[in-house]
């Protein structure tokens, strides 16, 4: 399946959001990936997008494991391939184990998971089931996050279930490594 919008060119992005998706490849190790190259096609809209999810990861309050952690999930939950493989390099180099990924993927348990890497993951699950959580579940977030952390952990949900719908509507396919 192709994509339904395709990867814009150096003409069709810009120096800067070309430029912008090449350094982004050589960090992850594929070509300039496509989230950037056909969301670069909006121009201003990618640059406040880039901007907000940049301060959700990596230059959010939660550690950028737990942020890979919960991205993974999220992938896992919602079957995005493009999130999946984007985030298996990401989430190594945050922390995440080969064996914590494979499971994060499989939606098994990871008894390596702390208390609150479990909360996480649990609260994100029942945001994306529900799209709300219930008193008992927003007691046991609270009892390991800060108010921004928690705040911000429904923000990074929310953000990555909104992007998979993106990413799986315009039928991107995950990057080729080089």
């Amino acid at each position: 399946m192709s994509a339904r919008i395709a990867p814009g060119t150096v003409r069709e992005l810009g120096p800067l959001r070309w430029g912008f998706a090449r350094a982004a490849g050589r960090v992850t190790g594929t070509e300039p990936p496509a989230i950037f190259t056909t969301l670069g096609r909006t121009k201003g809209l990618f640059t406040g997008w880039l901007h907000f999810a940049g301060r959700l990861m990596p230059f959010g309050s939660l550690a950028r494991r737990e942020a890979e952690l919960v991205i993974l999930t999220v992938a896992t939950v919602r079957d995005c391939a493009y999130e999946r493989e984007h985030h298996r390099l990401l989430g190594r180099r945050a922390g995440l184990t080969h064996e914590e990924i494979e499971a994060l993927l499989a939606d098994t348990a990871v008894p390596t998971l702390s208390e609150r890497e479990t909360v996480l993951r649990s609260t994100a699950k029942i945001l994306l089931r529900t799209k709300d959580l219930d008193d008992t579940q927003w007691t046991r977030l609270r009892a390991v996050t800060s108010e921004r952390e928690a705040i911000e952990l429904l923000l990074l949900v929310g953000h990555y279930d909104m992007l998979a719908t993106t990413l799986m509507t315009l039928r991107l396919e995950p990057d080729a490594h080089r």
